[in-house]
């Protein structure tokens, strides 16, 4: 039973990232070095999530763009991405809690696509950022957030 409960919610799991292009912590953390080549820009990652966790911790030179669940937040993401090429790469992250039950994500994720983004992605953070970042030893910084 408690393998059958298991695959259920690594489905359901898998069909709410079904419809996001993703990316893995570990390759946003590979982002944080540095390009290879010096001329490229870095990728400009964008924090969706309350600013009491920003201000804990969260990824260097992540933007904070507020809760993406509130209409207040998604007009500091429109906002902060304003004047951003569309096709050019962006990460949004949130780990408020456990990635199917994030509020945070999904609605970040449509506002980017309706603003004609095409290569915006979601890093996939599973239980929460504490644990899928953090304690794996990724960088963090803490502050207020930068708009």
């Amino acid at each position: 039973m408690r393998a059958l409960i298991f695959s259920i919610a690594v489905l359901l799991t898998a069909g709410l990232a079904a419809d996001l292009a993703l990316i893995q912590p570990n390759e946003v953390a590979a982002k944080l070095v540095g390009p290879l080549d010096a001329t490229a820009q870095p990728t400009p990652i964008f924090f969706a999530g309350p600013d009491v966790l920003y201000r804990g911790k969260h990824i260097p030179g992540a933007i904070y763009a507020g809760p993406a669940s509130q209409s207040d937040g998604l007009d500091l993401l429109k906002k902060a991405v304003a004047k951003l090429d569309r096709d050019r790469e962006i990460v949004v992250y949130c780990g408020c809690c456990p990635w199917d039950k994030c509020p945070n994500i999904k609605p970040a994720m449509a506002l980017l696509h309706e603003m004609g983004f095409t290569h915006a992605r979601a890093m996939y953070v599973e239980t929460r950022f504490a644990k899928d970042w953090t304690e794996k030893g990724y960088p963090v910084e803490a502050g207020t957030p930068r708009q």
